[in-house]
């Protein structure tokens, strides 16, 4: 009698062992993996982000990049504006120009920076040299050397130098593995355009016109250019003959109607002492033809520098040149 009573007892004893068996199974089995059939096998450790390797497709080809850069060598000016706002500090950098090695507005922040020569003829001993694991160029100046550079380290180059300075900082965010920090840089400049559109107000509706003086010869500036890009954030609108998807023209005196508009933003190209693009200025600027423009009748035009204007080309020279348009918003 006792054994007849303990049997469903055992059964349901057993059930309630193989149950929570099976429980615990399951659990494994979501920790560990299963395979078809049925045995379990460790799941590999995720890679570590800063180890993962990314592909990074740029104007050459498809480069792959390993985890953050740590020495990091870059071609241009534009370039190296990047890098510092994205918080890297280049181990080599080619010079500014203009005399000083650096831009005054990046002057302090490159001390202890390896000079590497122009952005046109980068010192590519000096390059090798400083065994980096990025370089960062640009095709219009580096195409023919690439070859070179990317023997040396792993090399992303951009497309163009006009007005693809946001795009470019794009790809420089990419490569840097600071993608994040891109966007809210972007972002950051955004609102800065935002803040000075609400500060013009209606004085968007004018029409801005942008000139460079050289030595010998007079640009205007089209809508394919850094500080073209930026008045088109703002909302300008530009002269007839520079509203066009172009990034500029050299004009003699007989167009010099071509220079007028609601407002002018000049800036003179001084490559040495002699001054060349301030003489091209003063002659130009004084001409009666010029005298008779409406921005000169109205005194509505305005010398900027051309390092912010026009040289520098990247985020921290766009966020600087959004100031000057805005400290000279009570003048329009």
């Amino acid at each position: 009698m006792f054994f007849r009573k303990s049997k469903p007892i055992a059964a349901a004893l057993c059930l309630t062992l193989a149950l929570i068996t099976a429980g615990c199974g399951g659990n494994t089995a979501a920790t560990t993996g299963t395979t078809e059939k049925g045995d379990t096998k460790t799941a590999p450790a995720a890679a570590p982000a800063a180890d993962a390797v990314r592909k990074v497709k740029h104007a050459m080809e498809e480069t792959e990049l390993k985890g953050n850069p740590q020495r990091v060598v870059v071609l241009t000016n534009e370039s190296t504006e990047a890098v510092l706002e994205l918080g890297v500090k280049p181990i080599g950098a080619v010079k500014s120009g203009l005399g000083d090695t650096w831009f005054p507005h990046i002057k302090d922040t490159m001390q202890g920076v390896q000079e590497l020569g122009d952005e046109t003829q980068p010192n590519l001993e000096l390059i090798a040299g400083l065994k980096p694991d990025l370089i960062i160029g640009n095709k219009v100046r580096h195409e023919k050397i690439y070859a070179q550079l990317k023997a040396i380290a792993p090399t992303v180059l951009s497309t163009e130098l006009s007005g693809k300075w946001k795009q470019n900082f794009t790809l420089y965010a990419e490569a840097l593995n600071k993608k994040a920090e891109g966007e809210k840089a972007m972002a950051a400049y955004d609102k800065h355009v935002a803040d000075v559109k609400a500060k013009l107000g209606a004085k968007t509706s004018s029409k801005v016109s942008i000139v460079r003086f050289l030595p010998g010869a007079t640009r205007i500036y089209q809508k394919d250019t850094f500080a073209g890009i930026i008045l088109k954030d703002l909302g300008f609108s530009r002269p007839a003959a520079q509203d066009k998807d172009a990034f500029m023209e050299v004009i003699t005196k007989e167009r010099m109607a071509d220079m007028d508009g609601d407002v002018m933003f000049y800036f003179n190209a001084d490559y040495d002492d002699k001054k060349g693009g301030t003489k091209q200025a003063e002659e130009w600027l004084n001409d009666p033809l010029f005298k008779n423009l409406s921005v000169a009748k109205n005194n509505k035009y305005f010398k900027v520098d051309e390092i912010i204007w026009n040289l520098s080309g990247n985020i921290k020279a766009a966020n600087l040149l959004l100031d000057d348009i805005s400290k000279h918003a009570d003048k329009f």
